[in-house]
């Protein structure tokens, strides 16, 4: 499977992904961290790609997402940025609706 399969795959199969530097737990660079801390405040499960460990995603996402920086929130297919967006939706609460939604409907499909 190249790449960017792997990558459509991962978006497809996880409502809610992360992919940034080094792990919710252990980040590796301060936006990454900063993006993973409001996800986990905001308390849903989401899955995350550490693009450190994956040099082959860290090349292909930014030309298939179109969007050059880490980390990037996906959510149900769409992209919906970087740190300061995500930081900027988190500050207004239309992340935390949106996060919860999300979950909200996906649990409902595996109940």
């Amino acid at each position: 499977m190249d790449t960017v399969e792997k990558i459509k795959r991962q978006i497809s199969e996880n409502p809610i992904i992360l992919y940034m530097k080094g792990s919710p737990k252990l980040p590796s660079c301060g936006f990454s961290s900063q993006v993973a801390q409001i996800m986990i405040n905001i308390g849903e499960q989401f899955a995350f790609v550490d693009i450190l460990q994956h040099p082959d995603i860290r090349a292909e996402l930014p030309k298939y997402a179109n969007w050059p920086t880490f980390p990037q929130l996906w959510v149900e297919g769409e992209l919906i940025g970087g740190c300061d967006i995500v930081t900027e939706m988190y500050q207004k609460g239309e992340l935390q609706t949106l996060i919860k939604e999300t979950a909200d409907k996906y649990r409902k499909e595996e109940e």
